[in-house]
């Protein structure tokens, strides 16, 4: 079969589609495997039965019904919901905003793809531009999101310790630099997948140069504020014109629904609704008609703050003390300050063996994990170890099964050493 250009890159071996084609086969074929791998969000009982109580009340309304499933929304996405998500935010932040600056699309991913080929790539006078991330790794998702080649230009994070086993990321303003290559800076606030909070003053400074350089500032707010605020240390949820700030339903534990959340200027919003009617005739209504009733009544921020946050952050100080434990201090390892979002990114400093080996060893052991060096896009390879020194690993499921999986990575990663010390 032969393709163009298109269809061979998006046919092409990509981290994102290794990631989700590895879960399934996972499943498939071994129901034993511990599943420390994906994003999936944990299935949280309040807020089940909070959606299956709206689900119930929908169902017994045929006009309700029907416009769950039966009629097209407008491209900019249900309007309801829209409305709704204005008022209350503007009454939470003062935002000033109205629907002109709000678009639905089916999905963050699919919010991404449009916004990074609006931005960057091809400006057809003999211009590339890229998109800039000013603190790698980043998620997975973007590596493979641009219809051209060298989409991103990526920036080194400064690295300071924290605590004797813990470290953190920090953007390093001295190496970043905004051109007239830049057409968009983007950068997510938490971190998949190292759970890292860019601070209210780093976010200030990418504003700053983001306004400098007439560019917009994407804040991937997927696992963050004002919802699902997934959110550990303090942090201010931001937003003007000069920002494009993407939401998402999926953390607060609708997934499935893919419903993602763009809110950005008047322009912006309306050349995105003119690609969602080219690419998707219309965005899904499901999530938005689900979530409607939870943000009239700004239960979602709620929700948020009482429920979702709390029920992950015990899941990551149980994670934490269990891998504390199972490490202890036999060799060198330090886990990224765990600050939102749900994983734990682990760094074993000079391992022997790159952190790819070390996944496949881990699944053969049947606990599934990422490996580190998916999540670099555009930063060169330029023989930089820690790129290959770092595993992400998720603690959303049981609690029993993330502590069994942290075990057997634990052991596995001394295991390596012992194996390396027998050999010199």
């Amino acid at each position: 079969m032969k393709l163009s250009a298109f269809g061979r890159k998006f046919t092409a071996e990509a981290g994102i589609t290794s990631l989700m084609d590895d879960l399934g086969n996972a499943l498939s074929t071994n129901a034993d495997m511990i599943m420390m791998g994906g994003g999936n969000p944990g299935h949280i009982p309040e807020v089940q039965a909070r959606l299956q109580g709206i689900l119930g009340d929908i169902s017994r309304d045929p006009v309700s019904m029907a416009r769950l499933v039966g009629t097209y929304d407008p491209p900019q996405g249900e309007r309801g919901f829209i409305d709704a998500l204005v008022q209350l935010l503007n009454q939470e932040y003062d935002w000033g905003l109205t629907p002109a600056n709000v678009a639905l699309t089916n999905g963050s991913q699919a919010a991404f793809f449009m916004l990074f080929n609006m931005f960057a790539g091809d400006y057809g006078d003999g211009q590339l531009k890229h998109i800039l991330l000013p603190l790698a790794p980043e998620y997975i998702g973007y590596a493979d999101a641009g219809l051209g080649p060298d989409l991103f230009h990526a920036v080194a994070p400064e690295i300071t310790f924290t605590g004797s086993h813990e470290f953190k990321y920090r953007v390093d303003f001295d190496a970043l630099e905004v051109t007239g290559q830049t057409g968009a800076i983007c950068v997510s606030r938490p971190t998949n997948p190292t759970g890292n909070v860019i601070t209210d003053e780093e976010l200030a400074k990418l504003e700053m140069l983001a306004r400098a350089h007439d560019v917009p500032l994407i804040i991937d707010g997927a696992y963050g504020a004002p919802f699902p605020g997934l959110m550990f240390v303090e942090a201010t949820p931001h937003w003007n014109e000069q920002i494009v700030l993407c939401l998402s339903l999926s953390k607060l534990g609708m997934p499935a629904a893919r419903t993602g959340i763009v809110i950005a200027s008047e322009p912006i919003i309306k050349a995105l609704s003119g690609i969602n009617a080219i690419m998707n005739l219309a965005t899904g209504s499901f999530g938005a008609i689900m979530a409607q009733p939870l943000v009239r009544s700004g239960e979602i921020l709620s929700l948020s703050r009482d429920v979702i946050c709390p029920f992950y952050k015990a899941k990551m100080e149980k994670a934490v003390a269990a891998f504390t434990r199972a490490m202890g201090d036999e060799c060198q390892w330090y886990a990224h300050r765990p600050e939102g979002a749900m994983f734990l990114w682990l760094w074993f400093p000079d391992l022997p063996v790159s952190s790819l080996e070390l996944y496949q060893r881990l699944k053969r052991r049947g606990v599934l994990v990422v490996s580190g060096h998916y999540f670099f896009p555009g930063l060169p390879d330029s023989g930089w170890p820690h790129r290959h020194e770092c595993l992400r690993v998720t603690y959303a499921q049981d609690d029993d099964r993330i502590a069994e999986g942290l075990e057997l990575i634990a052991s596995e990663v001394k295991a390596v050493w012992r194996e390396y010390h027998a050999a010199l």
